[in-house]
């Protein structure tokens, strides 16, 4: 990008020429476009999208254009002293709903007019048609002087707002950006990619009134850093791949620098610059891009110690990677790419630019799900955004062109994008400049959203890369690898979504949980990063804590949890007596995807062959015949979406009859796990008929003995304890149990021990008590401690 609309606000146009001249390559031009074809992606989805740079620390605004019934004026600020002067151009019908990363107004407009809608650089609209721009280029001198770029000319604010405010499919926008260049010319030299479920374009603005556009080949990739000299073999004359201006030929041969190569016109060597004059920093980026995804084409350079590569033998647009399984991951890092463990790896050489640098101010990344192309267009294009610098970023996916609306909180508009925390937005170099970003990093401003976390991140771990960098890139590579898988799971939540409203709420939810769930994870990552820092103690690299020893998130992202279809609480087993009601089975399930449950109850006598038996959320099992029968529970959603509960068991029995004086009647709680004893046999039929499991009797216990079992109650855990000591009795009730008094007695004869067993890590039913040594021995093997006897029962006579 060239940003020429900030420039003019400080130097006049006459000095500004002067001034892009002195600037290094790297600072004037420093953008990198990439697609990678459809064949050569492990999951056979095309890719393509652009990483922008311009400013160390520089905020960018994510959001939604709503569409229009009347139409728009699309007005550039790109002369910001006389708009007038810049592209205008009124649409009179209905525009579309798209997506756009904007700057914020202040750095093109002299009051920071946020009506500006400055440089929508990338975005999809309502109707899928994506667009990534732009990446500045250039034309050499003699096409210059024949046909100059106009200030009324549309260029790089303009265009993305103008192609997807009105193009249906890609070819269409590549038809309306050829039609308004030819018609009122272009601002500047620009190359934009322009794509849809169907095909991909890259577009390229050639000089003042000439274009061409290149549709990309399914088995190849691009990697663009700037360059105007990328040649490609293409029929110039197939409308199929290509689409040009009228005069292309003609105004090169106007200028004398036509080329033809194998009896075709070689658009880049007509209109391009030489390799030497596309700049060290373009140069080197095009062979790290290429060593990336492997070019065993790739061919000689020149590579010149500490400033990079002066040029380059085989300058190629397209070319057949040597990693032809490229994954997402893969494909959105090659933004971050710095010529690692190669010639050009700017980590080992101070004076080499990358493509991933401090300079980085957004990336983005379109995934074209080839799959939905012809049957499901709607939910094929999915937009990657990383906020910020690309090396240590996070892309956060939504569906781009269902989204309506975004967190505000995260992604604040460009009216309340406040920019007191951009600090210094291009540092040059300066010690004191980088030293006073750095502690603007060092902690939160006034607004602390999703642009401004990552945009911290950078500045730290790219300030101290010897002890930072390493442990941030770890934790933050498996925070993306994270993202990506559970992306999957809510895929299948928004493809099975029928009808485009119900697609729209899921997609807005979607983004909104996956950037609230990022910006937790990178926020933390960030204040642990300050406080590395603070303490000053550098004797061991920074690490996440978030981080395992294998390079997983310790806590789990959670992301698609929020869209599973889960059962949180199960029907339950019981004991019903014969012709007696008992409590309906019930379950509790959720739905992040959808609102509308259904339910089928199915029941079985050996849990294999199932028959339906209700539809509703609760079911009441009948008690006329005795044994045992299995429930259970299919729950759906609306989207097609089923789980299957556990099995509830109902035993039914005869209602028993009252025992002697001193049978303990023993319960089991199904939902709280606790078992419950009693002497009373109706407190007993009434548990029983609350959906207690009655176990029979457990012991006898005398009518009266020296030795009383007292009955405690926890009324915060519903929860009973019992026990013959006063003193225990006494302090769980200045615990704040309540004293139930005395439950039963305990047999002064000892004829039959009750041992008690404690389970350390339940908080309901820590206790049981059982006569049978077997049950005893079984607990304390799973993980029971062994409390001793609790009291006795009465043995049996003879």
């Amino acid at each position: 990008m060239y940003k020429r609309g900030r420039i003019a606000k400080l130097v006049t146009s006459t000095a500004l020429a002067a001034i892009m001249a002195g600037l290094p390559a790297v600072q004037a031009l420093a953008c990198t476009q990439v697609t990678i074809g459809n064949q050569l992606t492990s999951d056979g989805d095309t890719y393509f999208g652009r990483s922008e740079d311009y400013s160390n620390r520089y905020g960018k605004v994510f959001g939604i254009e709503p569409a229009t019934d009347n139409g728009k004026v699309i007005q550039s600020h790109e002369n910001d002293s006389k708009p007038a002067d810049s592209f205008r151009y009124e649409i009179t019908g209905p525009t579309f709903r798209y997506t756009y990363v904007r700057d914020t107004p202040d750095n093109w407009t002299s009051q920071g007019d946020p009506d500006a809608k400055a440089y929508s650089e990338a975005g999809t609209n309502e109707k899928g048609v994506s667009l990534s721009s732009t990446l500045t280029t250039n034309m050499n001198d003699a096409v210059a002087a024949v046909d100059p770029c106009v200030d009324p000319g549309i260029g790089e604010y303009s265009i993305a707002d103008f192609v997807l405010s009105q193009a249906t499919t890609a070819r269409e926008g590549v038809e309306l950006l050829g039609k308004v260049i030819d018609q009122q010319g272009s601002q500047d030299c620009n190359q934009i990619v322009i794509g849809d479920a169907n095909e991909t374009w890259i577009f390229m603005q050639l000089s003042g009134h000439q274009w061409c556009a290149v549709k990309c080949a399914s088995n190849l990739v691009s990697i663009n850093p700037n360059m105007s000299n990328l040649q490609f073999d293409v029929d110039l004359e197939d409308q199929s791949v290509c689409l040009h201006s009228a005069n292309m030929a003609q105004t090169a041969q106007k200028a004398n620098t036509y080329v033809e190569t194998n009896g075709r016109m070689n658009v880049a060597a007509s209109y391009g610059k030489t390799s030497v004059e596309q700049g060290y920093g373009q140069n080197i980026r095009y062979v790290q891009g290429h060593k990336y995804f492997g070019d065993a084409n790739l061919g000689g350079y020149t590579l010149v110690a500490g400033k990079g590569v002066k040029s380059i033998d085989n300058n190629q647009l397209f070319f057949s990677p040597t990693n032809a399984s490229i994954d997402t991951f893969t494909a959105l890092r090659v933004f971050a790419c710095r010529g690692e463990g190669t010639d050009v790896d700017a980590n080992a050489n101070a004076g080499f630019y990358a493509i991933g640098s401090n300079r980085n101010t957004e990336s983005h990344m379109f995934q074209v799900r080839d799959e939905y192309a012809t049957s499901d267009p709607e939910v094929a294009t999915i937009q990657w955004e990383g906020l910020s610098r690309s090396e240590f970023t996070v892309f956060v996916p939504s569906y781009s062109n269902l989204l309506t609306n975004v967190d505000t909180e995260l992604y604040p508009n460009e009216a309340n994008f406040s920019v007191g925390h951009v600090g210094i937005q291009k540092e040059g170099g300066d010690a004191g400049n980088i030293a006073q970003n750095e502690q603007t990093a060092m902690a939160d401003g006034d607004q602390v959203n999703l642009d401004y976390v990552l945009m911290d991140i950078n500045t730290l771990a790219y300030n101290h890369r010897d002890t930072v960098a390493t442990g941030a890139h770890a934790y933050l590579d498996a925070l993306q690898k994270e993202i990506i898988e559970e992306q999957k799971t809510v895929d299948s939540y928004v493809v099975a979504a029928q009808g485009t409203e119900a697609r729209t709420a899921l997609a807005n939810r979607a983004h909104a949980v996956v950037s609230r769930d990022t910006f937790e994870k990178t926020h933390k990552l960030l204040e642990e990063i300050r406080a590395y820092l603070r303490a000053g103690d550098f004797s061991q690299p920074f690490a996440a804590s978030d981080l395992t020893a294998d390079g997983k998130l310790a806590e789990p992202l959670g992301y698609a949890d929020a869209f599973t279809l889960t059962i949180d609480r199960q029907p339950a087993s019981a004991t019903a007596f014969q012709n007696e009601g008992t409590p309906a089975l019930t379950v509790s399930a959720k739905s992040g995807s959808s609102d509308n449950l259904s339910y089928k109850w199915q029941k079985s006598t050996d849990e294999s062959n199932w028959s339906d038996c209700g539809s509703s959320d609760t079911y009441a099992p009948q008690t006329a015949d005795l044994g045992t029968t299995f429930y259970r529970v299919i729950v759906s959603d609306d989207n097609g979406n089923s789980v299957i509960s556990e099995s509830a068991k109902i035993e039914v029995v005869e209602k028993p009859v009252k025992q002697k004086t001193g049978s303990m009647y023993r319960l089991y709680n199904p939902y709280t796990s606790e078992h419950f004893y009693t002497a009373n046999f109706d407190e007993m039929i009434m548990n029983v008929g609350l959906g207690w499991k009655y176990e029979g009797v457990g012991w006898e216990a005398p009518e009266h003995s020296n030795t009383p079992v007292y009955r405690l109650y926890n009324p915060y855990t519903s929860d009973h304890h019992y026990t013959v000591s006063p003193a225990e009795r006494d302090s769980l009730v200045a615990a704040g149990w309540n004293d139930e008094g005395i439950g039963w007695y305990s047999d002064d004869e000892q004829g039959v021990p009750l041992y008690r067993q404690y389970n350390p890590y339940a908080r309901t039913g820590a206790h049981n008590y059982t006569a049978s040594g077997y049950e005893r021995d079984s607990l304390v093997k799973a993980g029971w401690r062994d409390e001793g006897v609790g009291w006795y029962g009465v043995a049996e006579e003879d």
